[in-house]
């Protein structure tokens, strides 16, 4: 027989698991039905995001004068009842929703600037006239960060936290994110965590990305001597030393752009051939000289940081061992630039999640890193919060539509502008309450 004080003990606990059951299944409904409303909202824009998409890319804006651009993304935050900074780092725009509840800090990014294109005049042959063109896909990446933020709107009081959606000018100059960065950007903002994305080749319900470094890393190295009798000598060594670091054979196949998307020894197998290198721009291979000193300089890339950090200690230590020690000056960086660098945990767990959500057929997880000279400087806010860069797809094959980024024949299928809302859309949600 069990005591009326027991039998009331087990009541309370019951009561209990039944009371935490029943909010399991309402966060489990919760998010259901947030993903459900978040892709009947995007189907509702969409038709004006495409409008919105083609007016940013009729009216194109080279890196630092983006005047128009910027006036506009103002106008649509303040409409959707954001608050909003302007001027930051230059045209640099910030729009801040505000749940009103306690919660995380999450931020995206999209950048705003065009690519400045040469155009030559057939007629003359003379003209070199420079014009911005959308060739890079900044007026999706600013079209998807304008849906979310009225997705997200839409759903307010489902959310608690913070979303911040930043704007960022001259991204194809690498010089805007500092610029915002300098200008007090993270004083005006708290992030707890950092996502974007940027247009690639793939299809348009395909996104794609990796822990960690997705592009090599680049450097200028300088190795000073002192000016003396010995300066030919010194340069022919310089160069034997600085080509003997490089681990890349001269007719390997990683020289062929084509064979990043190979799919037997491209960045999508794990078996990649481009990982674990180290080469040399050999068109880079420079030589000055003053009354002083004579220096040799190249450019460097490598696919990690231990390989690009090693450059400078391997050039002293063959330096050091050889019959021109005593004339040298000094091996420093002559330039060098953030790398862009993707959180381990939070890349496995938004992987997860849009995996789960939308279907792991639709993620291509990268390998190795891409040596194509390319970057993006959303690294300097990755320096400073702990984030993800994603690749989204806007090609369509059948349609003849490849979305290679700085290609003459660059094109988007505008699909993609649905894509990224809704998987960004949801992955923002996820992660305000996670």
């Amino acid at each position: 027989m069990i005591s009326k004080k027991v039998n009331n003990q087990l009541i309370l606990t019951l009561h209990f698991l039944f009371f935490t059951l029943v909010m399991c299944g309402q966060n489990i409904n919760s998010t259901e039905v947030l993903n459900k409303n978040i892709q009947e909202q995007t189907n509702i824009i969409f038709d004006s995001l495409v409008k919105i998409r083609q007016d940013f890319h009729t009216n194109p804006e080279a890196s630092g004068k983006e005047i128009r651009t910027s006036k506009k993304i103002v106008e649509y935050l303040l409409l959707l009842g954001l608050e909003v900074k302007k001027g930051i780092g230059g045209y640099g725009v910030v729009g801040i929703l505000d749940t009103g509840k306690k919660g995380k800090s999450i931020a995206w990014r999209a950048d705003m600037d065009a690519v400045s294109v040469h155009n030559h005049d057939l007629k003359n042959n003379t003209s070199n006239h420079s014009t911005p063109q959308h060739i890079c896909g900044h007026d999706v990446n600013m079209t998807v960060a304008l849906g979310i933020a009225k997705v997200l709107v839409s759903q307010k009081k489902q959310l608690a936290g913070k979303v911040y959606f930043i704007f960022q000018p001259a991204e194809e100059s690498y010089t805007g994110a500092k610029a915002m960065v300098d200008d007090g950007l993270f004083n005006i903002i708290k992030p707890d965590e950092i996502y974007g994305s940027h247009i690639g080749p793939m299809p348009t319900n395909i996104i794609s990305t990796k822990p960690e470094w997705m592009f090599a890393d680049y450097k200028t190295v300088a190795i000073s001597f002192k000016n003396s009798k010995e300066n030919e000598a010194i340069i022919a060594y310089s160069k034997k030393i600085i080509m003997e670091l490089q681990n890349v054979a001269p007719d390997s196949d990683f020289w062929k752009p084509e064979n990043l998307g190979n799919p037997n020894i491209g960045l999508a197998n794990p078996n990649t051939i481009f990982k674990d290198f180290l080469f040399v721009n050999q068109e880079s291979l420079n030589v000055e000289k003053t009354d002083k000193k004579v220096t040799i300089s190249a450019y460097f890339g490598a696919s990690t940081k231990e390989k690009i950090n090693s450059v400078i200690p391997q050039l002293k230590e063959k330096i050091n061992h050889s019959k021109h020690k005593q004339e040298l000056i000094d091996i420093v960086y002559s330039y060098e630039r953030a790398n862009l660098y993707n959180d381990k945990k939070l890349t496995e767990e938004s992987l997860a999640h849009i995996s789960k959500t939308f279907g792991v057929e639709n993620i291509i997880l990268l390998y190795g890193e891409m040596p194509d000279y390319r970057g993006d400087d959303f690294a300097y806010f990755q320096e400073h919060v702990p984030g993800v860069y994603f690749y989204l797809g806007g090609s369509n094959f059948e349609k003849g539509i490849v979305s290679m980024p700085h290609m003459p024949n660059f094109k988007i299928d505008e699909n993609c502008i649905k894509t990224g809302v809704n998987y960004f859309s949801s992955l923002i949600i996820e992660r305000l309450f996670n």
